[in-house]
Order: structure tokens, then sequence, then C-alpha cells
């Protein structure tokens, strides 16, 4: 018999059938917890992914230039250095069959250009490729200069000239 702090007897326990311990999970909450620790890692991927330090001159692509045909158009790029010596930044310069093509680079590392403005790519290169893919057969890049600034307002051929 137990005997509480004040010295009072406790009542035994009911008897009946006892219920076993168990001491392994089941298979269920192995599963769930397997897949709760998976999503857990995956959660975490892009947070540790976006804290890795880049340096000034990782721009997504290991050559400073690229010259290449893409579907019978010629593709050129160049990384340059605007600014003045020391301050500058790096910047590409690329031309669709001599014309420019005005790319950005977005906060997350990525690039994107006025053609193809709406989707992001992982290179420079890429960027190049996907406006030449939104090229029709008879379209071109506009010239770069001020004869064109008529009609550079929203809307309309967003760069490209029939």
């Amino acid at each position: 018999m137990a005997v509480s702090a004040d010295s009072v007897p406790l009542a035994a326990p009911a008897a009946g059938p006892a219920r076993p311990v168990t001491t392994r999970p089941t298979r269920r909450r192995d599963l769930l917890r397997g897949l709760l620790g998976a999503s857990a890692a995956l959660a975490m991927v892009p947070v540790v992914a976006a804290t890795r330090p880049r340096g000034p001159a990782d721009d997504g692509s290991a050559d400073t230039s690229f010259d290449e045909t893409y579907r019978g158009r010629r593709i050129r790029g160049l990384l340059t250095t605007a600014g003045t010596a020391g301050a500058g930044h790096a910047q590409w310069t690329v031309t669709v069959d001599g014309r420019p093509l005005h790319l950005m680079r977005r906060a997350d590392g990525t690039w994107l250009s006025m053609v193809d403005h709406y989707r992001s790519y992982a290179t420079p290169l890429e960027a190049a490729r996907a406006a030449v893919d939104e090229l029709g057969p008879g379209q071109r890049l506009r010239e770069a200069g001020p004869a064109h600034h008529d009609d550079t307002h929203m809307g309309g051929h967003h760069g490209l000239h029939p």
C-alpha cells in the first residue's frame, strides 16, 4: 500500500488487464517523422543557398565572352567593367545579329532581357537564346539610337523591329 506525503494511505490501483507498453514507435509514426524531417531539410535549402556569399565576378557563367550562332542568328556577349577603375561593376554587352540586346541582372543573380522579360535565366547566354526564341522569322532587334525613341512607350513592339 502506498502512503502520501500526509501519511494518508492511498488506495491500491484497480486490478485489471495490464496494457502492454510499447517502446517502439509504430510504422506510421516512423513514416511521418521521416517525411517531416525531409520536408524541413528541403525547406532549408533556399535559405542556405541565399546565405552563400557571391563574389563580384560570380555572374553565373565561367566565361567572360561568348560568340555563337543559335537558330541562324549570331549571338555575341562580352563581360565588361562599367564605371571608374576600382568602383566599377561587371556588366554584359550582348548583341543579336549585331544589334544590342539589353540584359538586366535580378537580385537573385538570374538574368532577363527586354525581349523576354517575364522569365529569368541562369546565364546571359541563356537569356540571349530565349530572346532569339521570342523573335519571329522576320523580326530583329531595334538599333540603338535616338531615331527609335518616338514609339518607346509601354506596350508596342517591345524592342522588336519588323
